[in-house]
């Protein structure tokens, strides 16, 4: 793998399995891999970990939404092939991004990234986004 992929060990972040409470290990990439990603249309699966209000608002060009709590139901419509490089991405500021990644790879997902530094980093780099509109009716 590129120099853009690390892998970070968030032991103070844990989630629930079902064999008692494990941290989330998941590869991560930087925001200048994922940019180029994105221009260079390489075949990622980029996920927005947000609620669809949120998503509506601005999200990463071709993210698709799936909150964490969403993920065992979207993910398996949305997501077909388990092999596709996936990257999860929130707000930068919440854990969601790590804990969708980490429900995404106990599904089987064989490539799952996280760019830790979230919309908010996206964003205050000027880098583009999209907007979409949601009923949330």
């Amino acid at each position: 793998m590129s120099a853009d992929v690390e892998h970070s060990d968030h032991s103070d972040h844990e989630v629930d399995h079902d064999d008692g409470e494990a941290p989330i290990v998941t590869a991560t990439i930087s925001r200048d891999a994922l940019y180029r990603s994105i221009r260079d249309s390489d075949p990622i699966v980029l996920v927005e970990a947000l609620g669809a209000g949120y998503f509506a608002d601005a999200h990463l060009p071709g993210a698709l939404n799936m909150p964490p709590d969403q993920v065992d139901a979207l993910a398996p419509r949305l997501i077909a092939d388990r092999s596709v490089s996936v990257v999860v991405y929130c707000s930068g500021t919440c854990q969601n991004s790590e804990i969708a990644a980490a429900r995404l790879e106990e599904l089987g997902y064989e490539n799952v990234r996280v760019y830790l530094g979230g919309k908010e980093d996206w964003v205050e780099h000027g880098l583009p986004i999209e907007r979409s509109s949601v009923d949330l009716d």
